[in-house]
């Protein structure tokens, strides 16, 4: 679980809400009127703007920006190192009872098809086609939470520039000015805090997650491909810190 993301909506949202409490009362702040058109309008532009199936794929979609476990690089080359010295040592067949051990089902489908005896380069075609699908899922996602983000502004100002006309129309005293701006100023407050605290991270967490992923399974395709040209474990270990940056390699090596 991403700790960073909860600690973050949550902290943001106590953040604006104590800057509330300092300057009043908390329920100047609150309008069912403006909630709902924000919300309300968001939710259906999003649902014309995406098919069905795209729109209630969201929760999944922000759930994979709070609980998600992307395996380190110096994991997964210690254990492709690993990998490959039984292959070398017992042969492809002694990998089939590691795959059971593995967690990630990416991992484990490409040693399955490393001890079923496929050629390296099928091996690297039917996993880079399943990381480009990956990578397509991930960014649908990031499109819904973004265009999210644009919305909910979007449909502050429309509910601002309402109650304002409203306003205006039944406007019989001037003292009524203040309060009525006040109104109908809320949901832009209300768009502006769900794009810049809500969506518009999470659709950045969502980015560097689908970047990290890609390269995790980068990294295990390129292993599994060693493995199956029967590269030694140094030079499974050396084809893997590719990935990894220079600093982070000398770390390893220590």
């Amino acid at each position: 679980m991403d700790i960073a993301t909860l600690l973050g909506v949550i902290l943001g949202f106590v953040v604006v809400i104590w800057a509330i409490l300092l300057g009043g009362s908390p329920a100047t702040f609150v309008d069912v009127p403006s909630v709902a058109i924000t919300i309300g309008g968001m939710l259906c532009s999003t649902l014309i703007h995406f098919s069905l199936p795209q729109f209630l794929g969201i929760f999944s979609v922000i759930k994979k920006t709070i609980i998600t476990r992307v395996p380190s690089p110096s994991e997964l080359i210690q254990r492709m190192a690993d990998y490959a010295t039984i292959n070398r040592r017992d042969g492809a067949l002694a990998l089939e009872q590691e795959i059971g051990k593995i967690g990630d089902a990416f991992f484990a489908k490409g040693l399955q098809l490393l001890v079923d005896g496929q050629n390296p380069d099928d091996i690297r075609d039917l996993l880079s086609l399943e990381i480009q699908y990956l990578q397509d899922r991930h960014a649908t996602g990031k499109k819904i939470l973004e265009y999210m983000g644009a919305a909910a502004p979007a449909f502050g100002m429309i509910g601002t520039l309402i109650g304002l006309v409203q306003m205006l129309k039944n406007l019989t005293s001037p003292d009524q000015i203040g309060a009525g701006m006040a109104v109908a100023l809320l949901t832009t407050f209300y768009g502006a805090i769900l794009a810049n605290l809500v969506f518009l991270p999470l659709a950045g967490k969502l980015g560097l997650y689908s970047k990290a992923e890609t390269t995790a399974k980068e990294m295990i395709v390129e292993g599994v491909c060693c493995i199956a040209k029967g590269d030694n474990p140094t030079v499974v270990r050396e084809k893997m810190q590719v990935f990894v940056s220079q600093s982070k390699r000398a770390e390893k090596k220590a």
